[in-house]
């Protein structure tokens, strides 16, 4: 990780993340433009190896093959979009890297002159039963002078351009429609923002955002994009919507701060953000306040127990922004704060960059991702089935770095869950991130890196398995895909799973590489009863594939649907007999479309994430961030099975998991409640006045027709039979009781699944 120990003004032994370097990211298959100036020092990096480069320059004096290291590239091969990013003039090309490149291979330069650059990650699209995915590029650039105060280019032609220099404020006019993007050029900045609704200014009326209104209408402290997304002025006008957030972490519980604040702490006349907008705003006639209630964005305020509000260093880096759709005309006003007496600006305020656009462009919605802290944020993404779900719902949460529904707008979850019940269901899971392991050594690596044991896998095979850190404490769990001898994919649900992969190999001497094939392979479930013969209809299978009918448990084949390459597998997340179907994002519509009709005469119906919490709660299916973390082992998650003591060969935790194996010390249990009311994750368990355990999942379950709920106890209190109860309120105040039961609740056997 690029980090420094400590920092100008902290304490020997933080650590902080090196904020000099510049990342940008040309994605597999695709391509990134940046400039360089005199001095810059280059890297460009190949994270994941195996991936070729192809690096094009405007502006060299000097050949370019004198600066890296790589075989000459006509500028002919360069893609037509690409070369408009660089402009006029003689351009130069160079091969970096290679088909066979090492994880981590490095190409390095420096800019002897101001340089306009592209850089090429080239690849196709790759086949469900290939392992060929083009993989991402990083460019870092440390600048040869301070990048202070530098911004990142504009999104499109800006209306205005405004720098909002430190401990000042301005005031703006925005139309209906127009993009307003809030920039926090330097890093762990924050910036007040009002508005006003002009059309009401003119009238004579003040009517300015209401944090009140807004988290009430909002049912959340801070607005993001999405459904809820919209902030609202006293009259429940929207006055904006949140388009994008890089950060995702903002304020909106305290006024601005102001003179009194100053005057307390002992700083009498200190500069302050309610002072800078009443004289930004006296041109508009608006009266002065002894304190604004603002947005507060990149404000890092939170409510620690006791329901004291409590602060520390923002989280925003250099170049982070929040991007705002004006819904009516407006008047603007945005600060640089002035606080530089304690960490809401860590200590030193600097500036703020203000950008208008007009509302002819379009900008995707996203909130920006970081795989590890250094990573270059990413943003939210749709789904290649996104064209087809996004005609029968608006109802889009981010999960994990797409957007995914919650239900859909014909029927509901009630209905999508008998649908899956009963009949069959179709969902987007694409948000899973894949990644192709390959090499000599990849079925050491896979041995060494989950807990199942691998040899024992045959090609053609899936496994389900958990991923552990050395103290037994659970990464992830996941499904490998044994593809050939030593070809491996794994299917999970954190990016990271990758890195680590790579780590571990490298740290182990390892002849494997491991490759992200997250956007290269989208896939949906089929599940429920009538899937099997819905698939019948549509998979053509060759004669040394296996058909649907004859596709057992835990098992893939590969074959085509409407003339569309997939992988399906015998695999779900339901409890239901059902299948994955993985395609490429690219023909995703067109395998939504086939399994769609194939479904329509067997009552098929698409299926949101609200029903699939039910039904896989139901059949006792753990969850990320709810039955595990990386404090729980799979013992604790209720998959102790991902875990056969059988398993000789080393892998990551087997001492750490054999000791808690031999001295449990929770069990996941199920929980069934007589009363209705409703029970939620990190809901406490009692037996007596003690706390014994915490609630992991809960739902109403519609086929047993009361409250189910998984949970973790002490494993004193965890037999089968005996009651607890559940604390509501303070815990104490209020108990639903509920018996220890086993679980799944649903299909304890799996019948309903092996069919």
């Amino acid at each position: 990780m690029n980090i420094q120990l400590g920092s100008p003004g902290a304490k020997a032994g933080a650590v902080r993340l090196t904020p000099a370097r510049v990342r940008h990211v040309a994605p597999g298959g695709g391509f990134v433009g940046f400039e360089l100036k005199p001095g810059d020092r280059v890297h460009v990096v190949d994270p994941e190896g195996r991936q070729p480069g192809a690096l094009y320059v405007a502006g060299l004096t000097t050949p370019l093959s004198e600066l890296v290291l790589g075989g000459p590239l006509p500028a002919a091969d360069l893609p037509e979009a690409a070369r408009a990013l660089l402009g006029e003039g003689v351009i130069a090309g160079v091969q970096l890297f290679g088909a066979e490149g090492a994880p981590g291979a490095t190409a390095r330069f420096t800019a002897p002159a101001l340089l306009r650059c592209v850089l090429v990650a080239p690849g196709g699209p790759m086949d469900p039963a290939g392992q060929d995915a083009p993989t991402d590029l990083v460019v870092e650039i440390e600048p040869a002078a301070p990048s202070a105060g530098t911004v990142p280019p504009p999104l499109a032609e800006p209306k205005l351009d405004l720098r909002i220099r430190a401990a000042s404020a301005s005031a703006y006019e925005v139309k209906a429609g127009d993009y307003i993007q809030i920039i926090d050029v330097d890093g762990q900045q924050c910036s007040d923002f009002l508005a006003f609704d002009a059309a009401k200014l003119r009238g004579g009326r003040e009517c300015g955002l209401d944090p009140t209104t807004t988290r009430t209408l909002m049912g959340s402290a801070s607005p993001g994009p999405g459904l809820h997304s919209k902030y609202f002025d006293e009259d429940q006008t929207a006055l904006v919507e949140v388009i994008r957030d890089t950060v995702g972490r903002h304020d909106t519980f305290m006024l601005a701060c102001n003179a009194k604040y100053y005057d307390d702490m002992g700083y009498p006349g200190h500069d302050n953000c309610t002072d800078n907008f009443n004289r930004a705003l006296a041109p508009y006639d608006i009266r002065p306040r002894m304190g604004w209630p603002a947005i507060n964005f990149f404000y890092n305020t939170f409510v620690s127990p006791g329901d004291r509000i409590g602060m520390d260093e923002p989280w925003s880096r250099p170049g982070d922004y929040v991007l705002l759709r004006a819904l009516t005309d407006l008047v603007c006003a945005s600060s640089s704060c002035a606080d530089d007496i304690d960490a809401s600006n860590a200590w030193h305020p600097t500036d703020i960059h203000v950008r208008v656009y007009d509302g002819s462009n379009s900008f995707s919605k996203g909130i920006a991702h970081r795989m590890t802290p250094e990573s270059a944020p990413r943003l939210t993404r749709e789904t290649g089935f996104h064209p087809r779900t996004s005609a029968l719902t608006r109802k889009f949460v981010e999960y994990r770095g797409f957007w995914l529904p919650d239900c859909f707008s014909a029927a509901g979850p009630i209905e999508e869950y008998w649908a899956c019940r009963e009949r069959a269901v179709i969902m987007d899971l694409s948000a899973l991130r894949k990644f192709e392991v390959l090499g000599p050594d990849a079925e050491a690596l896979v041995q060494l890196a989950v807990t199942r044991d691998i040899r024992k896998l045959a090609v053609g095979q899936v496994v389900y398995t958990a991923l552990t850190y050395d103290h037994g404490g659970m990464l992830d769990d996941g499904t490998v895909f044994r593809l050939a001898e030593n070809n491996f994919r794994l299917v999970c649900g954190d990016d990271y799973c990758g890195v680590w992969l790579r780590d571990l190999a490298a740290k182990h001497g390892l002849n494997a590489f491991v490759k992200s094939s997250t956007d290269q392979l989208h896939n949906v479930a089929l599940q429920g009863p009538k899937s099997r013969e819905i698939l019948r209809a549509i998979l053509e299978t060759p004669a040394h594939q296996a058909s649907a009918d004859e596709l057992k448990w835990f098992r893939f084949t590969i074959g085509k649907i409407a003339g569309v390459p997939v992988m399906v597998s015998r695999t779900g997340y339901t409890g239901e007999l059902g299948f994955e179907i993985w395609c490429h994002p690219s023909r995703a519509p067109e395998v939504w479309d086939a399994v769609m009709a194939a479904g329509a005469p067997f009552g098929l119906q698409p299926l949101g994430l609200l029903a699939l919490d039910m039904v896989r709660i139901e059949a006792g299916l753990a969850f990320a961030g709810y039955e595990f973390c990386d404090q729980t082992d799979p013992f604790e998650a209720g998959i102790g099975f991902t875990v056969p003591e059988s398993k000789t060969d080393d892998f990551v935790g087997k001492e750490a998991l054999a000791r808690r194996r031999a001295h449990p010390g929770k069990k996941l249990v199920g929980l069934a409640f007589e009363a209705n009311e409703p029970v939620h994750h990190g809901d406490p368990v009692f037996n007596g006045r003690a706390q014994i355990g915490v609630v992991t999942s809960a739902t109403r379950s519609p086929t047993l027709g009361h409250i189910i709920a998984l949970a973790r106890l002490d494993i004193s209190a965890a037999e089968i039979g005996g009651e607890v109860e559940v604390g509501k309120l303070d815990g104490h105040q209020k108990r639903l009781t509920a018996t220890i039961v086993g679980f799944p609740h649903y299909d304890p056997t799996k019948s309903r699944v092996r069919a």
